[in-house]
């Protein structure tokens, strides 16, 4: 464990500096004593002198590493009773017990076992013989019946997909678009959700502004009300400080919550140095403080931040893909990913259905972005990167999710097919590399298992009339969260069949992904050569009549244009002769 120490102090807090400088003295008041004054003094007695002594105190905060709580259950079976005793009957085992029990070796005995249980039940904590090491080489058979959905208000153990609904409804009056939700990092029994109302010039003046934490246990009225300078449209949980909250606001403006303080926002950025649209994007930063993040927004920025410090940003990236760094050019950012495995490089999906890879680390500002993929016709409302195969990414727009590689920047190599609702969020399975799930806007949602089949959804809800808006995946795989537009999140418990791991499923999957590349790749050098065979067919039409008119000489044009003359002036003539003879 590394630890690390931050002081901080302002420098106001200091008081007001002072400046010295070494010049002569001078007298600025002389004031001469005067003997009668002394005649008026008068002496007090008895004369009170207060004095108050307290120790100083100060106070430090320390961020200690979690502690991972683990149940455990020992099975006890009842037994060891003698032959003459009923262990049935009540009144035979009491006597039996008060018998024993003023026996002179029973509390000799009981410490004795005592000692020998203890042992027992610490080597049952520090050993979990059920333990499987192997998991992902054999995994467990699991039957092969059909993904379906059943209504229910307690969430069982069975092999169907449930679907609960809690009632985690915007609690205003005017209802607002559950734009964002974030899953507790420890034990995922909190759940985040950022509201705000993103149709334009829509926001009433009775609108709220607040965002709510939901207690999964106790659902029934929020745990903590957020209450920022201005809606959330992202809100994102600190995985290094369960108790940080980071979000980006509707005017631009980044503010962080400590849920240890209260409701009101710790800090926020100021708002000359803060975005200038909704922040669509909040991602926290694999750093040594846990205390970076960096945002993005349909303002066309990435502004990368440290929360110890929001007065301005630590660093800006303007998305002008033609490299010049012109904010006029710059194209709309409406999705962020990033990769804590790799640190230096993070994608952003735009407004123009362009998705643009950067690099953080390098060393002018043109060369941050390293390329860019178009296939969408819209914004490019989710992007997300395989958990398994992080140069396979999954990005969601218009009609249809596809599936890129970094190798193929020309087209995507796998897709859905065109929907009739238009798609507003998905992500990939955090426990099988080929299943990912899609919402939209008839209140849909999606599982494809791209394994199974490609051409329609191994599974699809239907979870409310409203358009779906927001979707998030439990880090377990099982529980799926779906915010909607009228501020209702649902939460579905997935089957066990689309939540584990099949056998050979990571081999499977690996040699779809790379035969679907290389299959793109060949149809991308088939088209670039049919493209170039196309021009200089072009241009050798262009070039022919060129080389004719050349090599025809005057003479021979101006008898060729002659001749044309003459024929066209006895074809006159001969068609007036043929009608004045019908006449």
């Amino acid at each position: 464990m590394e630890i690390v120490y931050v002081y901080t102090k302002k420098r106001s807090d200091f008081g007001r500096p002072c400046n010295f400088s070494e010049r002569a003295a001078e007298v600025a008041v002389d004031i001469a004593p005067d003997p009668g004054a002394a005649a008026a003094f008068v002496p007090r007695n008895p004369v009170d002198a207060h004095v108050q002594h307290a120790s100083d105190m100060s106070e430090h905060e320390v961020n200690t590493e979690r502690v991972e709580v683990e149940t455990r259950g020992v099975n006890h079976t009842e037994g060891g009773w003698p032959k003459d005793i009923n262990p049935h009957e009540l009144e035979q085992t009491i006597r039996f017990r008060k018998k024993v029990e003023k026996d002179e070796n029973y509390i000799n005995t009981i410490t004795h076992l005592g000692t020998l249980m203890e042992h027992c039940i610490k080597q049952n904590n520090a050993i979990n013989i059920y333990e499987d090491y192997f998991g992902e080489e054999e995994m467990a058979e699991v039957e092969d019946e059909p993904p379906s959905a059943k209504t229910i208000n307690v969430i069982s153990k069975l092999t169907s997909v449930f679907h609960i609904l809690l009632p985690k409804r915007d609690p205003n009056i005017t209802k607002r678009t559950a734009t964002h939700l974030s899953w507790h990092p420890d034990g995922c029994k909190k759940l985040a959700v950022a509201y705000s109302s993103l149709e334009f010039q829509q926001n009433m003046k009775d609108m709220s502004f607040d965002s709510y934490i939901w207690d999964l246990e106790n659902s029934n009225k929020p745990e903590l009300v957020l209450k920022p300078s201005s809606p959330l449209v992202s809100l994102e949980y600190n995985p290094k400080d369960s108790h940080i909250l980071a979000g980006g606001c509707y005017n631009g403006q980044i503010a962080y919550w400590d849920t240890r303080k209260g409701r009101l926002p710790v800090e926020v950025s100021t708002v000359e140095f803060s975005h200038r649209d909704p922040v669509y994007g909040t991602i926290w930063l694999q750093s040594k403080t846990g205390t970076e993040c960096f945002s993005a927004s349909t303002d066309g920025q990435v502004l990368w931040w440290d929360i110890r410090k929001l007065s301005e940003p630590t660093e800006t990236l303007v998305l002008d893909i033609s490299r010049k760094g012109l904010l006029e050019n710059a194209l709309g950012a409406i999705s962020l990913e990033f990769e804590p495995t790799m640190p230096t490089k993070f994608m952003v999906g735009t407004e123009q259905g362009i998705i643009i890879t950067c690099n953080r680390k390098a060393k002018t500002p043109p060369e941050k972005i390293a390329g860019t993929y178009s296939g969408h016709h819209g914004p490019v409302y989710a992007l997300s990167r395989n958990p398994y195969y992080p140069k396979f990414f999954l990005t969601v727009g218009d009609w249809t999710a596809r599936i890129w590689s970094e190798e193929s920047k020309e087209s995507s190599i796998m897709w859905t097919k065109y929907h009739l609702s238009y798609l507003t969020d998905g992500c990939w399975s955090t426990v099988r590399p080929a299943v990912f799930f899609t919402t939209k806007m008839d209140g849909t949602l999606d599982i494809w298992d791209f394994l199974f089949k490609q051409n329609d959804p191994s599974l699809s809800l239907k979870i409310c009339d409203e358009p779906l808006f927001s979707l998030r995946l439990q880090d377990n795989g099982c529980v799926v969260g779906c915010g909607s537009k009228l501020g209702t999140v649902t939460l579905l418990e997935i089957s066990s069949g689309l939540c584990t791991l099949q056998k050979n499923e990571k081999t499977l999957a690996t040699a779809m992904f790379e035969r679907e590349t290389k299959r793109e790749k060949i149809l991308e050098a088939r088209h670039r050569e049919m493209r170039l065979k196309e021009r200089a067919r072009a241009e050798g039409r262009d070039e022919e009549p060129r080389e004719e008119a050349e090599e025809e000489s005057t003479p021979e044009l101006l008898e060729r244009v002659r001749s044309d003359f003459l024929e066209a002036i006895e074809a006159e003539l001969r068609r007036r002769a043929q009608a004045e003879g019908k006449r």
